[in-house]
């Protein structure tokens, strides 16, 4: 196919020769762009499109999505069959399935007889199907039954799931990407869209170029987004919410709030504005950096607009106060009437591909369908369903994934179960984690690349399938439910999550006769059957709905053509009074902050070519050429009078660790910060702290103190830092 002109360097497109187009849910971030790949007559995938009809994307991909059809035959690094060792660092020996599957149960069994059930640890991803969420949930709470289970998207969204509990009585975003056709203003904190989300960030420009609206920006760094916005916020690393609760305080002392809707839909609004009293803006600006006068336009703009919608990613929740952070944008939305209407909304941008699954149906966080542990009625209704003993259950949530691993070196924990997760490279302060892996009496990883750095310290390793060797649906941002179909046989030996699931179970014949059906498609009915009713209701779905329509949100009811595009848009919460609550939210300031011995800001955030640790993306040529080795982005002024040049070599020096990475001179950043990419294995969670979220347990990953070293020999340093590179 040629474009462009004919005569002058016209642009080629090659004939790939597909023969056939599948259909699926991209499996990259939390987006849910429709994608179809293209079949070979070899039956190989050789090319990726959007697909046009579908709402979410309408055509559109990013450069992740359109080479995602090289990850089935990009097999570096894959996993081929299972791998056996006696002892970690031996090498491993290959061994089938069978043996592999024997040997994890044996030793689960070994563990909780000799420790206890709870001395197993299970921790699951965002990253594999909803149907395999429900059926690990079912396989770690009816079956293996230890409470310290959960998943990694603590590191990414719990507290997104804790201020949505704490405001509105239950998880779930209540918005849409729609609402960005209807907005008349739009601030976002610690989101950088064009990277982070590009086709959300598309489908926003699109709506600007219909209506103009005003954009705000809260960040740190002079991001992309900041740079096309019309106000920008360049705010202390770990403040929100002090400018939050300014925001509500000016609003509510100019009258500016929705005195009716706050009395019929809330509760709690004497505590929150006798709070808010306290956060003038003079006050807020000496601690988050943003001028008084600034406060009070930004304050006046977004109450006084028609509709008003703020959005967030991890610069909101990876914060000692990210759960605050989240309740008070809901408490700025709700004082200003800005839940469930159109172009109104807190609308979490989740990060992982199908984190939303986890939260919905994995029993992490509770039971399935948003139920609760804590609560006896929800219990009595699974364990009946599931065909358990009640008392079997526990009556509370066990540890956070952020409290699993300290377990370890407590000695709580001897044996865990890792699935397509990766903490030697996702959590915070590396060194600590290696230390801490080593005491493991017992590691399992299930994943589906053998070389991810955990898998050094594994005794088991399970191959998994990817998104398209399997079958499956994702849950969106939006809360659109949409299907993975099978594009291609999993490579090797490896197996979809399902089945390893489902054989696992097999091999505890001992404990309780649970039911666990063969197929996505007969899992996919089961919830249904579970969501009925509820606020999250799935009956209205099958997969050849799916499919047709591209996705559907829920709830979707039994008999809806299509489902709810908002929720809440009746007034009415989840909380037991049927209102949302205003909370009173103090800023305590327990962050990690410059010294003089550390004095630069170290923030971390994604860049537009790669995906989480690079499991994937840095195996793909045409994303990985853009950003091959890590590199920090630094202000010219400070690199100056440090004498580090452009593209050399720097030492960065927390008080956990070092690293070496290449320097990029930019007036993104401010003298006093530096920002560096997260997903580079070798760098910067070797110098993050992790403090932890008091509500949600997620680390603080985005505030911590750093110095900066030049290097003398850069030579030795380049060799270095190649020498680290997985990839």
């Amino acid at each position: 196919m040629l474009f462009g002109r004919r005569k002058k360097n016209p642009i080629r497109i090659a004939d790939k020769r597909v023969v056939e187009w599948r259909y699926a849910t991209c499996g990259y971030c939390s987006t849910g762009c429709s994608i179809e790949v293209g079949i070979n007559e070899q039956g190989t995938p050789v090319a990726s499109r959007g697909v046009a009809d579908a709402d979410v994307n309408r055509g559109k991909l990013c450069i992740k999505g359109i080479f995602e059809h090289e990850l089935f035959r990009k097999t570096a690094g894959r996993g081929e069959q299972p791998l056996l060792r006696q002892r970690r660092f031996e090498p491993f020996q290959t061994a089938t399935w069978e043996q592999a599957l024997d040997q994890t149960a044996a030793e689960i069994t070994r563990i909780q007889h000799s420790y206890g059930r709870d001395a197993f640890a299970i921790v699951s991803t965002g990253q594999i199907m909803t149907e395999e969420f429900y059926t690990l949930g079912k396989l770690a709470r009816g079956i293996i039954g230890t409470n310290n289970y959960d998943g990694n998207t603590t590191l990414c969204m719990a507290s997104a799931v804790s201020g949505y509990k704490r405001s509105f009585g239950s998880d779930g975003p209540p918005g849409c990407y729609d609402d960005f056709e209807h907005t008349h203003c739009l601030l976002a904190f610690g989101s950088n869209l064009p990277e982070q989300h590009p086709i959300i960030f598309w489908r926003l420009r699109q709506a600007l170029e219909k209506r103009k609206f005003p954009i705000i920006v809260v960040d740190p760094r002079v991001t992309m987004f900041a740079q096309m916005a019309d106000i920008h916020l360049p705010i202390n690393p770990g403040t929100d919410l002090v400018l939050l609760n300014s925001l509500a305080h000016v609003i509510l002392k100019e009258h500016l709030h929705q005195a009716d809707y706050i009395a019929a839909h809330t509760e709690g609004f004497d505590e929150f504005a006798a709070l808010v009293a306290q956060y003038d803006p003079v006050s807020a600006s000496r601690i988050c950096g943003i001028d008084s006068d600034t406060i009070y336009h930004v304050a006046r703009t977004y109450a006084k607009a028609a509709s008003a919608m703020s959005i967030w990613t991890m610069g909101i929740n990876q914060s000692t106060h990210g759960s605050d952070g989240v309740a008070a944008i809901n408490n700025l939305n709700l004082i200003t009437g800005n839940i469930g209407r159109p172009g109104g909304t807190s609308l979490s941008i989740t990060g992982q591909c199908n984190a939303m699954g986890t939260r919905e149906w994995s029993s992490c966080s509770g039971l399935p369908g948003y139920r609760y542990l804590e609560k006896e009625k929800d219990r009595k209704e699974i364990s009946a369903f599931w065909g358990i003993d009640p008392e079997f259950l526990p009556k509370h949530r066990g540890m956070f994934m952020t409290d699993i691993l300290p377990a370890i070196e407590t000695g709580q924990i001897k044996g865990l179960w890792l699935v397509a997760t990766n903490p030697m490279t996702s959590m915070a302060n590396t060194p600590r984690i290696r230390k801490t892996l080593e005491k493991l009496e017992f590691l399992v990883v299930q994943d589906a690349y053998r070389d991810v750095e955990t898998n050094e310290y594994s005794h088991v390793y399970l191959p998994a399938a990817i998104w398209g060797e399997k079958q499956g649906c994702f849950t969106n941002t939006e809360r659109r439910v949409n299907l993975i179909s099978n594009v291609c046989p999993p490579y090797g030996q490896s197996k979809p999550d399902l089945w390893i699931f489902n054989e696992m179970a097999k091999r505890f014949p001992h404990r309780q006769p649970v039911h666990f059906p063969d197929t996505a498609e007969g899992v996919f009915e089961e919830m249904k059957t579970l969501s009925k009713g509820r606020l999250l209701d799935l009956t209205g779905m099958s997969y050849a709905k799916l499919e047709k329509q591209r996705g559907l949100q829920w709830p979707c009811r039994e008999g809806q053509d299509a489902g709810d595009q908002r929720l809440y848009t009746d007034g009415k919460f989840e909380h037991p009074s049927g209102k949302a609550r205003l909370l009173a939210l103090p800023f305590i300031d327990n962050n990690e902050r410059p010294s003089d011995d550390y004095p630069f800001w170290l923030n971390s955030g994604r860049v537009v070519e790669h995906f989480h640790t690079r499991t994937r993306t840095g195996k793909v040529g045409n994303a990985n050429k853009f950003s091959p080795i890590p590199y920090m982005e630094m202000n010219p002024d400070a690199a100056a009078q440090l004498g580090i040049r452009h593209g050399e070599y720097a030492r960065l020096i927390s008080r956990r660790s070092d690293a070496v990475v290449m320097v990029q001179l930019t007036q993104r950043v401010s003298p006093v910060k530096v920002f560096i990419p997260f997903h580079f294995h070798e760098c910067v969670n070797r110098l993050t702290l992790g403090l932890l979220d008091p509500h949600s347990r997620q680390p603080a990953y985005k505030q911590c103190a750093v110095r900066i070293e030049p290097i003398a020999d850069q030579q030795a340093a380049a060799k270095r830092n190649h020498a680290a590179r997985t990839f």
